[in-house]
């Protein structure tokens, strides 16, 4: 199916052409604007006669869009690993309503409590079925291809950070987009039962990216490697900034006035 998003042009067979200026896609409704009304009209894309403006039918239903980004962000990390980008890592974990999901782009040390935050390289699935784009300058719909050359122009001094070489991460990364791609993406949770302490290397859930499929019955996917003990480790604080100035509340004490004669 076509992207669907704010500003996708489509055709509807009492009202004529038309733009849709707001999408939900995990609910199929829109709202449009048609010729000269002043008013929107919402329309539910399961029930409503609503075609694309080549007069290809959308069907929310049988086809339903990826209403998570989830899974193209890996087939993007997948490639940029194959490119040599092997220390860029995904994060993704659950919202506390479990309804949508995180997810987080970062270079570096494999140590998420670490990460780096560098704007458009964060979002959440609460933010895309309104607007389906990652945040990089992409377009809707867009090709894995396409959104790589759409980061790499948005941020070339981060993606220059992913530059390296992470030889079993790569490998285990590769494994789950196999296993997964394009229809399902994992999550990485800190999941406990009631009253257990926080385990080493919790089980990695897997999640449909669309309605419509059923639940995942691959193999268990392993946890990261390199990443066991990611919530029962310490984690060092990034050390305070060094203060020259003097000023009140900085290591280096009150700035003094020492000789109040002069």
């Amino acid at each position: 199916m076509k992207a669907l998003a704010p500003g996708t042009v489509i055709f509807h067979r009492y009202r004529g052409y038309g733009v849709i200026t707001a999408v939900n896609l995990l609910t199929g409704w829109i709202s449009a604007r048609f010729g000269n009304e002043s008013r929107t009209l919402d329309l539910n894309l399961s029930t409503d006669e609503v075609q694309f403006a080549d007069g290809e039918a959308i069907l929310f239903r049988r086809a339903p869009p990826d209403r998570m980004p989830h899974a193209r962000l890996m087939a993007v990390v997948r490639e940029l690993h194959k490119a040599g980008y092997q220390k860029l890592y995904l994060y993704s974990w659950p919202k506390p309503s479990g309804l949508h999901w995180r997810w987080h782009l970062f270079t570096g040390p494999r140590d998420w409590m670490q990460r780096s935050w560098r704007e458009g390289w964060y979002g959440s699935g609460a933010d895309y079925i309104f607007n389906p784009v990652l945040g990089w300058g992409d377009q809707p719909g867009a090709s894995t291809e396409e959104l790589v050359h759409a980061l790499a122009r948005f941020d070339p001094q981060g993606l220059a950070q992913a530059l390296g070489r992470d030889e079993d991460h790569t490998a285990w990364f590769a494994q789950v987009c196999d296993a997964l791609l394009p229809g399902y993406m994992y999550s990485l949770d800190m999941a406990r039962a009631p009253g257990a302490p926080l385990a080493e290397m919790p089980p990695v859930p897997v999640v449909p990216v669309r309605a419509n499929l059923k639940p995942y019955s691959g193999p268990a996917l392993s946890w990261p490697p390199g990443w066991a003990g990611l919530w029962t480790k310490s984690h060092p604080l990034p050390a305070p900034p060094v203060s020259i100035a003097g000023r009140y509340g900085d290591p280096a004490g009150p700035l003094v006035d020492t000789n109040p004669a002069v």
